[in-house]
């Protein structure tokens, strides 16, 4: 009975090799079925918005030009006879439920967090007849796309499944499966980014969370506050423009996905001291260990009214830039010292006769209330939350980053979740100190593996009454050490390990998901992302077999 087991598993893995994230539910048979050379999409979608029509065209490309080989021994050698004799598939055909709105792939990607329909069936027969992909949104019809795409493979020349017939019901575990970049440390010129949010898509993420600016460099210009760029940037040929703003989230919604820009504040700004010294407090200040978690230092002024108004304005003018619901203010690791040795700040203390709490509180409702009136719900980093006393509206959402211990306390709290927590996400860590002058290890050692993020549990530590305001997670790029060249390695395919972790739930098995993620590495490759291979070539083509148990 137990070898019988075994057999049936290692043909599950074989059957669904491709598919990642796992679709929630899942039947495949064994019959070898190959795409009809005239293969056809067919949208039944009357008025079908243009960006699902592009959707398709990149689905007919990448099946003709995603030539992959089946990851086995022979790379499909010994599927050539079952090609022969495999019944073609003719077309599939695309539609919506009954009364459902017909939106763009982009207006659904934008809608608020939770209120999005992602949803999709997909029927493959093995007898060759039409396939079908039914959704209730445009949104969903994109990710059933996706899965559709990684079901096949090539061999001389024919485009081929082992698997049919395949029979898919798919949702989201968690609405929020997300992806951080920080273009502040180091810039990343726009084909990178667009290149990055492909592969987001290919993975069926949700956000892309865009920490634009920083303390080191203001890239993003702003209408109206152009001196920030002109004076923040590293080069004026290293700035995202308004129309570079525009291209990106575009690009971005057409792939399913939504971007949330973060402006952080009141920390982490030292860079506006150089075009609006009056709002910055220690800018620049030496030793600056004693002044800000890295270097510069510099925080504005929070308890200048001059420096919030300031503020609220910039916030304002770059909510209008991004469509999303959602935009983050930031709030992370707020330096105290700072203000204390700070005259200016001293001063507006005591006018008002507020304590430094109260006056932070007085911030951000400031800059909140500025892009609620935009139309954006807040989000923030949890410092705000566990560690400052300030008023925030209860629908805002807290990313949780110091520690994955720390979610659970967020959460009994009542605000809304996003984990990013270091301990599992963060994909800089275990490279090494960046400091100059200092030879340990970088502080949020060791090197975050695909196998420790997919072992992540969402709901951990968090009780079944407050399971409901986690909305997912995230992993994170911090660019201390990262940039264009770099950028693939770093990220893929380690990056769509909490991808299927917030679509298709936690609790996945490490030794079944390792050969559906070299699935992923490799049609990542194929596409130009160049995603660093996992194992030595030989362990790929023979799943299980460089498990320490084999």
């Amino acid at each position: 009975m137990c070898c019988l087991c075994a057999v049936l598993f290692l043909a599950y893995v074989q059957a669904v090799l491709a598919l990642w994230p796992l679709p929630r539910s899942l039947k495949t048979g064994f019959t070898t079925l190959k795409l009809a050379p005239d293969f056809g999409i067919h949208v039944n979608i009357a008025y079908a918005p243009a960006d699902l029509e592009d959707a398709v065209t990149r689905t007919k490309a990448f099946l003709r030009t995603d030539r992959l080989g089946r990851l086995v021994v022979g790379r499909g050698v010994s599927d050539s006879e079952a090609i022969q004799r495999a019944k073609s598939l003719g077309s599939i055909e695309l539609s919506l439920a009954h009364g459902a709105s017909v939106r763009s792939v982009t207006e659904e990607a934008r809608l608020p967090i939770g209120t999005r329909s992602e949803e999709y069936a997909l029927h493959v027969p093995a007898d060759g007849s039409a396939a079908t992909l039914a959704a209730n949104s445009t949104l969903g019809l994109l990710r059933g796309l996706t899965t559709f795409e990684q079901l096949w493979y090539e061999w001389q020349g024919e485009i081929y499944t082992t698997a049919a017939p395949v029979l898919i019901a798919d949702s989201p575990a968690y609405p929020f499966r997300g992806f951080m970049l920080d273009t502040s440390r180091n810039f990343f010129p726009v084909a990178d980014i667009k290149r990055t949010l492909d592969a987001m898509s290919w993975v069926k993420m949700s956000q892309f969370h865009w920490h634009v600016v920083d303390s080191q460099s203001f890239p993003l210009e702003v209408p109206g506050f152009a001196e920030l760029a002109a004076k923040g940037a590293y080069s004026s040929s290293t700035v995202y423009s308004a129309s570079d703003v525009q291209e990106i989230v575009a690009y971005a919604g057409a792939r399913g996905i939504d971007v949330m820009v973060e402006i952080d504040t009141p920390g982490h700004t030292a860079i506006i001291a150089n075009s609006h010294p009056e709002h910055v407090a220690c800018a620049e200040a030496s030793p600056w260990t004693t002044f800000a978690n890295e270097p510069p230092a510099g925080q504005l002024r929070l308890a200048s009214p001059f420096t919030t108004n300031f503020t609220a304005g910039l916030l304002a003018t770059v909510a209008r830039m991004f469509p999303s619901a959602v935009m983050s203010t930031g709030g992370d690791e707020l330096n105290t010292d700072c203000y204390a040795q700070d005259p200016e700040t001293q001063a507006d203390l005591q006018a008002s006769g507020r304590t430094l709490e109260e006056a932070l509180d007085v911030f951000t409702r400031a800059t909140h209330a500025a892009i609620r009136a935009e139309g954006k719900t807040p989000a923030v980093w949890e410092e705000m939350v566990l560690q400052h006393n300030v008023t925030l509206g209860n629908d805002t959402i807290v990313m949780v980053w110091i520690s994955s211990a720390n979610a659970a306390a967020v959460a009994a709290k009542n605000f809304r979740v996003v984990h990013g927590p270091s301990d599992y996400f963060y994909l800089d860590c275990g490279a090494g100190e960046w400091i100059g002058d200092d030879v340990a290890n970088s502080w949020c050692d060791p090197f975050k593996t695909w196998q420790k993020s997919y072992t992540f549990d969402p709901l951990a530590n968090i009780s079944a009454s407050h399971a409901h305001l986690v909305l997912g997670g995230e992993q994170l790029l911090w660019t201390e050490q990262s940039g264009p060249e770099n950028l693939d390695s770093i990220v893929w395919p380690r990056a769509a390990s909490s991808a299927e972790v917030f679509w298709s739930g936690p609790g996945g098995n490490l030794t079944a998901a390792l050969p559906r993620l070299h699935d992923v590495a490799f049609r990542m490759r194929q596409r130009g992302v160049n995603a660093i291979p996992l194992q030595p070539l030989w362990c790929a083509l023979r799943p299980g077999k460089c498990d320490l148990d084999s």
